[in-house]
């Protein structure tokens, strides 16, 4: 055994590591001698998740849309002509929902795209759940 509780080989390093450390702060003589310490085990919460969505408009081919819609969202053919087709019809689709740092970056990155093919489409991110 090396200094510090590690192992020259074999087995969890980080587990004799940690093994080590609790052995040190309970030994005689040390500053926490006889104290007892309480891990608190905190519930983490999911984050909230965003929507993103494609607007409709009256010049970006809908071929373009579907195009997006598996290059960026990784939908099927099928799946991304049905998406295109209620962008088309009711205004608005949704591409897919992410955490917030990954709804911005898809539409900065399909915003990027359109116009970089002279589209003019709009994607924007809004909260799960908003009516």
């Amino acid at each position: 055994m090396l200094k510090g509780g590690r192992m020259r080989q074999g087995g969890d390093e980080h587990t004799r590591v940690q093994t080590s450390y609790a052995r040190n702060m309970t030994r005689p003589g040390s500053h926490h001698e006889g104290q007892t310490q309480v891990l608190e085990r905190t519930e983490t919460q999911q984050p909230r998740l965003w929507r993103v969505l494609l607007l409709n408009d009256d010049y970006t081919p809908m071929d373009f849309v579907v195009f997006v819609l598996e290059r960026f969202f990784r939908k099927t053919e099928q799946e991304a002509e049905l998406i295109m087709l209620a962008v088309h019809h009711k205004g608005q689709g949704v591409a897919g929902v992410y955490t917030r740092d990954i709804a911005e970056t898809k539409v900065t990155q399909v915003t990027q795209a359109s116009r970089a093919q002279g589209h003019p489409l709009r994607v924007v991110a809004e909260p799960e759940g908003k009516e």
